[in-house]
């Protein structure tokens, strides 16, 4: 029985990744010891990660010789606190866009360390755009972006920078999905679990010139400098989220790399977009021009078609269209692993649900 899986993370992963994945739980690489209980210290895991590392920079398009990748644990919502207590002290500045939920967060948490100002917001309207960024006179030391939204289903499509400042950005949604010059970023952050692997891992991208502008005084565990000195081996890493992770970025490369899956991804938003737009039965909640090409959300025109629209999406295996908890309504997360089929599938159900009422 196929499922169709729409949730916005965990998330899917392509087929051959688990079968691989699965097999490594059992007897990684013949050792007759399964990947979950090998030594991270072992030179097989070393390799993985190592390599999971450089591919990681490979598909980015960024030069090893500029910049560092490194596995870390605590999810996106760590690197709230961890930028900003390595970049932001007392007498720096950071400015914010706030986009959403997350960029929120990242803002209280960054409050705690050091100046914070917001350069544009579009909590006014619900989140349902991206804001310009507004241009002020004082000196931001960092700008922070959250390149997609996934609750509220928005996308950056551009990145400005204000004078000198570093550019900071949260990809946890989107990372790995589209073509962009990635050399514009002085420090990506991206939870696995929405478009890399399984929950447990962080991939941070650092630009090796600005870490000697980090602070030092702070807990080892948060401090960048010690984790890309010891290579994303200061303590045990999350052995077997990054190894699947590892296996999902082969695939990726598989694909023909960024430009590949982008092509998919486009096809698939696409055609979803066109559906939402064309049946009476819903409309699309973000503004059109800042629509995500992750996370589609929209909701029903009258909602006492809800029950009849849930059983039809279960009587067809589609799992994982409920809008976050916060908002309500429908969210269908199309990141890399799914496949096309499944949004066709989706676009026949909300058919369905217009021709029964027509």
């Amino acid at each position: 029985m196929k499922v169709h899986n729409f949730s916005a993370g965990p998330c899917i992963l392509p087929q051959e990744v688990f079968e691989k994945a699965s097999k490594a739980v059992l007897n990684f690489n013949e050792m007759g010891l399964s990947i979950l209980e090998i030594s991270h210290r072992s030179p097989e895991f070393v390799e993985v990660i190592q390599n999971a590392r450089l591919l990681a920079l490979e598909l980015l398009g960024l030069n090893a010789s500029d910049y560092t990748a490194i596995f870390v644990q605590g999810g996106a919502s760590s690197q709230f606190l961890m930028t900003a207590q390595n970049f932001l002290n007392p007498n720096k500045t950071a400015g914010f866009l706030n986009t959403g939920t997350w960029a929120a967060k990242a803002i209280s948490e960054a409050k705690r360390f050091g100046n914070v100002i917001e350069i544009g917001s579009s909590q006014d309207k619900d989140y349902t755009y991206i804001p310009d960024v507004v241009n002020i006179n004082r000196k931001v030391d960092y700008i922070h972006y959250t390149s997609n939204n996934t609750i509220y289903g928005t996308q950056m499509k551009h990145f400005p920078k204000l004078g000198n400042s570093h550019v900071f950005c949260d990809m946890s949604s989107d990372i790995f999905s589209r073509s962009l010059d990635y050399n514009q970023f002085d420090l990506i952050y991206a939870g696995a679990q929405k478009n890399i692997g399984p929950a447990g891992a962080t991939l941070v991208v650092i630009k090796n010139e600005i870490l000697s502008q980090a602070n030092t005084d702070i807990p080892s565990m948060l401090n960048y400098n010690l984790i890309v000195e010891r290579e994303s081996m200061f303590n045990t890493p999350p052995v077997f989220s990054v190894y699947v992770s590892y296996l999902n970025l082969l695939w990726l490369k598989d694909q023909g790399g960024i430009k590949g899956i982008e092509a998919v991804n486009e096809m698939k938003a696409k055609n979803l977009y066109q559906e939402i737009d064309r049946n009476t039965m819903f409309f699309g909640v973000a503004n059109k021009e800042d629509r995500s090409k992750m996370n589609v959300t929209f909701r029903l025109t009258n909602e006492n078609f809800t029950e009849e629209f849930d059983n039809l999406c279960h009587e067809n295996n589609i799992s994982g269209v409920k809008g976050h908890r916060s908002v309500g309504g429908y969210r269908a997360s199309i990141y890399n692993a799914l496949a096309l089929a499944s949004v066709v599938k989706l676009i026949e159900v909300m058919q369905k649900l217009e021709k029964n009422h027509k």
